[in-house]
């Protein structure tokens, strides 16, 4: 698995610990990160790729709203809802990733640590997301 796939799941496993409201940033720094089976530099990256997003997190919230039609965000699935906060934060402010990369990478870890419909439903999404930024 490459470093930035291992530091997209760290990420994921980050935001959804948060989002469940079981723990702060702080504390995955702290106890999660050095537990986790990964190279430091994956680490690192996921470290910050959590911090891009959840520092945005109520833009790139909003802007999911808008896309998911007749979805609210709290009745997605958690995993679901996560992957798409990671590549929404990959697609609007992360230069260096083509739009096309982050789609991939959120359908193929959502299809890893979901389900395979959650891959069409993260994709449907995205695909929006990315239309309406052209």
């Amino acid at each position: 698995m490459g470093l930035k796939r291992r530091s997209r799941e760290l990420a994921l496993q980050m935001l959804f610990q948060m989002d469940m409201g079981t723990v702060q940033l702080k504390d995955l720094e702290e106890n999660f990160l050095p537990q986790a089976s990964a190279a430091d530099m994956a680490k690192v990256m996921a470290l910050q790729m959590v911090r891009n997003t959840w520092d945005r997190l109520s833009d790139i919230d909003r802007r999911l709203r808008n896309l998911a039609e007749h979805w609210d965000l709290a009745r997605m699935a958690a995993v679901d809802r996560n992957i798409l906060r990671l590549a929404t934060y990959e697609i609007l402010y992360d230069a260096e990733i083509p739009k096309s990369v982050a789609i991939n990478e959120a359908i193929e870890i959502v299809k890893r640590y979901s389900t395979e419909e959650s891959g069409k439903f993260v994709n449907g999404i995205l695909d929006k997301l990315d239309k309406n930024q052209n």
